[in-house]
């Protein structure tokens, strides 16, 4: 007899739980550990990745840092460039995930940004996303343009920090 699995979370796209299952497998595989630090999903990523059975030998937790007092105070990124570039800048994606990576002690930190809508948010259009990745080997960030309403471009922000996620922790070839 099988033990049942857990449920999905209701609404989101069955890929993503597919995405965080390799992502958590092959960390796991590899001996890494990952950190989240997360706005525009507000946690989405993480609880995506702890839905897998044996996250808990990967995910070492995360930071839902939607307030920019947040980004600044536990993820360290730089009132200055919060100032001059606002919350949704590749900049800001990169240091939350180097943020998360130090605060959680992990060997991955990746991150969300963006604008979910209905608004443009500090002069950036709606569907603009950023995902930051923090490995031992440095920091670096991707720009999306998403389509959709507010929750799609929450969902697909998801996949792409899982995809990032996955390309990550399947490239670091050492433990930080």
């Amino acid at each position: 007899m099988s033990l049942p699995q857990p449920a999905a979370h209701p609404g989101l796209h069955p890929n993503l739980h597919r995405l965080a299952e390799q992502a958590v497998g092959r960390a796991i595989e590899r001996g890494l550990t990952v950190a989240t630090a997360e706005s525009l999903t507000a946690g989405m990523v993480a609880a995506v990745l702890a839905d897998t059975p044996g996250a808990s030998a990967m995910l070492q937790g995360g930071v839902i840092a939607y307030a920019n007092s947040v980004k600044a105070d536990v993820l360290g990124v730089s009132r200055e460039v919060l100032d001059a570039l606002g919350s949704v800048d590749g900049q800001v994606a990169a240091a939350m995930a180097a943020g998360a990576r130090a605060a959680c002690g992990a060997d991955v930190g990746v991150a969300t940004t963006g604008v979910a809508g209905p608004e443009p948010h500090d002069g950036k259009a709606v569907g603009t996303v950023y995902i930051g990745l923090a490995t031992p080997g440095g920091t670096t960030s991707f720009a999306y343009q998403f389509e959709g309403s507010r929750q799609e471009i929450r969902a697909l922000a998801c996949g792409a920090a899982l995809e990032r996620l996955l390309e990550s922790v399947s490239s670091v070839s050492y433990r930080g």
